[in-house]
């Protein structure tokens, strides 16, 4: 049996908000927009004519919890 024992020289950082904001906020955005066209791509809302969109995402729709038919 060996007496070595693992000391790892190499200690997390932690990563500055400033580095981490930026991506955090774009990721909203891309939340927020997803959202929008699984949740309100459809009838008075919609942006884009025809059925497209709400094709597109219709399984995301019921999976989600949106009302559809």
């Amino acid at each position: 049996m060996s007496d070595t024992t693992f000391a790892p020289s190499a200690v997390p950082q932690p990563i500055p908000l400033g580095q981490i904001l930026p991506w955090a906020i774009f990721a909203g955005l891309l939340m927020l927009l997803a959202i929008y066209f699984i949740g309100a791509e459809e009838g008075a809302t919609s942006l884009f004519s025809g059925t497209y969109v709400h094709e597109f995402v219709h399984d995301a729709r019921h999976l989600l919890g949106f009302p559809c038919h």
